[in-house]
């Protein structure tokens, strides 16, 4: 995890200069995102919560949730990520969310997608989502590659 602490330190600077919130909802990732923003000191002015949502009954467990949110779209799209970091940002009044989606191997995902193919998605005063393919199997590899995408994507829109 050590790795992600210099993605985690340029997200936690730009957002106590900025004096926002961030909320994470992750799946594949399985809160690596969430313990990179956690490790920097004085995450408590930035990091208001998220969720491992590893499956829809994840989801479901949320109160409130409609599975009418995810009409339309799959797993492990940049639509489906999209979705999850708007949803998380509305639950914790977060100023951003960030949504993640996808299949960390050793296979595939029970949707069709390969190993290492990952949507990650951030919401804000700017929304954007992007595809992380690895091309690998490694699981823990992957986990890495998806927490510092979504981490990087973070930091270019509050850049």
């Amino acid at each position: 995890m050590r790795e992600l602490i210099p993605h985690a330190e340029k997200v936690a600077a730009l957002l106590i200069k900025r004096k926002e919130t961030i909320a994470v909802a992750e799946s594949s990732a399985g809160g690596l995102i969430a313990a990179a923003l956690l490790a920097v000191p004085g995450a408590s002015a930035y990091f208001l919560g998220g969720a491992v949502l590893y499956t829809r009954a994840g989801w479901r467990a949320l109160r409130d949730f409609d599975d009418g949110d995810f009409a339309g779209t799959r797993p492990a799209t940049e639509a489906n990520a999209q979705i999850r970091a708007r949803i998380i940002r509305g639950r914790f009044a977060a100023d951003w969310g960030i949504g993640e989606t996808g299949a960390a191997g050793p296979t595939g995902g029970r949707y069709g997608n390969p190993a290492g193919l990952a949507c990650i998605a951030v919401a804000g005063s700017v929304e954007r989502a992007a595809t992380i393919e690895t091309g690998i199997g490694d699981r823990v590899a992957n986990m890495h590659a998806f927490a510092a995408g979504a981490l990087d994507l973070l930091a270019q829109c509050l850049a």
